[in-house]
């Protein structure tokens, strides 16, 4: 990814380190909460996405960053949504190890 989007991506995860939502963070659809955000970043005509989790209290987990190459439209491709949901279930089981 090009330094400009890491940027941009580390400074939205800073802020939920430390408590806070970052202006441009969404609930990324399909997981039927707020629990789940992505954002996402335009560069020089590429779509780039960080998707993360707050549903824990101790830890922020990101799930998956990706450029997006699709053309059908603004969907998630289904590759990456399966790959984000095994991630989820990584990340729980981290989760209550943490504790």
């Amino acid at each position: 990814m090009p330094d400009e989007v890491q940027q941009s991506f580390g400074f939205a995860l800073y802020q939920a380190q430390i408590g806070l939502l970052h202006p441009d963070a969404k609930p990324l659809k399909g997981f039927g909460s707020a629990g789940i955000l992505e954002i996402v970043e335009d560069w020089r005509g590429n779509a780039y996405r960080a998707v993360y989790t707050v549903r824990f209290a101790q830890s922020v987990f990101v799930l998956h960053c990706f450029q997006k190459k699709s053309k059908h439209g603004i969907e998630t491709p289904s590759a990456d949504m399966d790959l984000i949901r095994k991630r989820l279930k990584e990340a729980e089981a981290l989760a209550k190890g943490i504790k």
